[in-house]
């Protein structure tokens, strides 16, 4: 995710330089080059210190994403003096991440603090350049692009909808005002980069469903003109922080460092990493974390990932498990490099993919490839407390060597009554293992092995193409929507 909103931010940047330097907008090309430049370096440089400073890992992707929204939102300046109230807010919003944090965890969003109390301090306020209507068609582009990435069109729409609501306030709500407000908020107001770049920020959002709606909302409801504090109202900004702080006081507010203690094969280019969490974690089957591992050089995927936690909450150790392709990442070349001892971050506990409360519920898991991980946490679980679900595991791979975590499936067989079926696109005749079945899971297949679809509730993991195949041929066969329930975390994978 990160990677992907520092290229949107280049590309609107440079969207603005071209129309600068056609004339379009109300200053010079080289005033915007030069007041970004001081932006993006001074906020390098406060951010190497202060990392330095409080020993802790920084995030390059990070710091020039908070760079660049500054830069589109303030200045640009024409003189030397105009540069410095650049450094301060570039400060400030820097600052904030290391200062304003519990746990290691910023609670603001680094711009939205910067520019509430730049206007105390030395009375700057934004310019919001980036809200011109020339922009307002490439805004929309890359805010799908991030939103469709970050699969948070709940939050976007709660928010837009209850702000379009306290726009028209007492006015008369007919077709034509609420066409004004629609072509307002596109074409001349800066919500639609709030909303598409700041207010979806994962590190300051909920992680559940409701939790990012009820936020989203209430951010927007700030907003309303009769919402004031004496003649204090809301601004974008401040309206922001309150969300932040209802946001964090929703979400997990910790982060963990963790120490390598075991590597081990657990199928065909598939490792299973066993860490000690200082502080045991608290987390639900099915959950995930953020991971950071920062190496050099870095390639286009950044030092980031998210990855669903493979072991139980049972287990003392925290598991990941994670698949070697040819050519991996540089974060995937570095996480099979790692020492017995050395240690990798964790944060931003979150996930909905979690077994339903109800033990009477019937479920399938269908699972590709290392999709296997949070079934592999449940089933776990399950057998750890010795409680009996009805589940059918439909686990689908390449070859009977890409199978990860079968004993922990043999295990659930015998014990739980768990049952599982092995779906290959090659499958030897010779296999060893006799519930092992060549092809691929079709609508045919499902409706062999789950006679009782309909009663049942579906979780699917593995590769987008295939959450996106299966929930096809659900639909096809008429198992339920509300049935449906796929793994989804923000960012690459």
């Amino acid at each position: 995710m990160y990677r992907l909103a520092l290229y949107c931010l280049i590309f609107l940047w440079l969207a603005g330089f071209l129309s600068s330097f056609f004339g379009i907008l109300p200053f010079a090309p080289q005033d915007l080059i030069f007041s970004s430049a001081v932006i993006i370096i001074a906020s390098a440089a406060i951010n190497a210190a202060l990392s330095y400073l409080f020993k802790a890992p920084s995030n390059t992707e990070s710091t020039y994403i908070t760079a660049l929204i500054l830069a589109l939102i303030i200045g640009p300046e024409k003189s030397l003096s105009g540069f410095l109230p650049l450094i301060i807010v570039s400060a400030l919003a820097i600052t904030s991440k290391y200062i304003v944090a519990i746990n290691k965890k910023h609670v603001f969003n680094p711009v939205a603090f910067a520019i509430v109390f730049a206007p105390y301090l030395f009375y700057y306020y934004p310019s919001w350049w980036i809200s011109s209507p020339y922009l307002a068609p490439w805004v929309l582009l890359i805010g799908f692009l991030i939103v469709r990435k970050l699969q948070r069109t709940d939050l976007v729409a709660s928010f837009l909808l209850v702000y379009l609501a306290v726009s028209l306030g007492a006015s008369t709500l007919n077709l034509e005002n609420i066409i004004f407000q629609i072509k307002n908020i596109v074409a001349y107001s800066p919500i639609l980069f709030f909303t598409f770049v700041m207010l979806v920020e994962p590190a300051t959002t909920p992680s559940t469903r409701l939790l990012r709606m009820l936020y989203g909302s209430l951010v927007a409801f700030l907003l309303a003109p009769f919402i004031h504090i004496g003649s204090l109202y809301f601004s974008l900004e401040s309206a922001l922080l309150i969300g932040n702080i209802f946001s964090f006081l929703v979400s997990s507010k910790r982060k963990w460092i963790l120490t390598l203690r075991r590597k081990e094969i657990v199928s065909h280019n598939t490792v299973n990493f066993a860490f000690d969490a200082a502080k045991k974690i608290s987390f639900k089957p099915g959950q995930y974390l953020e991971w950071t591992l920062p190496h050099h050089p870095q390639d286009a995927r950044g030092m980031r990932r998210y990855f669903t936690i493979a072991s139980s909450p049972t287990e003392k150790q925290m598991m990941l498990g994670v698949k070697f392709y040819e050519k991996p990442s540089s974060y995937k070349k570095t996480l099979a490099s790692l020492n017995l001892g050395e240690k990798v971050t964790a944060a931003q506990l979150a996930g909905e993919f979690i077994m339903p409360n109800d033990k009477s519920k019937k479920l399938v898991f269908l699972a590709g490839g290392i999709g296997i991980t949070p079934f592999r946490s449940m089933i776990k679980y399950l057998l750890d407390i010795k409680e009996k679900r009805d589940i059918i595991l439909l686990y689908a791979n390449k070859s009977v060597h890409d199978i990860a975590y079968k004993e922990v499936f043999d295990q659930a067989e015998k014990e739980l009554g768990i049952q599982v079926a092995y779906i290959l696109e090659k499958a030897s005749e010779n296999s060893p293992y006799f519930n092992v079945r060549q092809g691929i899971i079709n609508k045919d297949f499902i409706m062999e092995k789950v006679p009782d679809f309909k009663e049942r509730i579906f979780y699917i993991s593995g590769p987008k193409s295939m959450i996106d195949s299966f929930k096809k041929t659900l639909k096809e066969i008429g198992a339920q929507k509300h049935h449906i329930k796929t793994d989804f975390f923000p960012g690459y994978t």
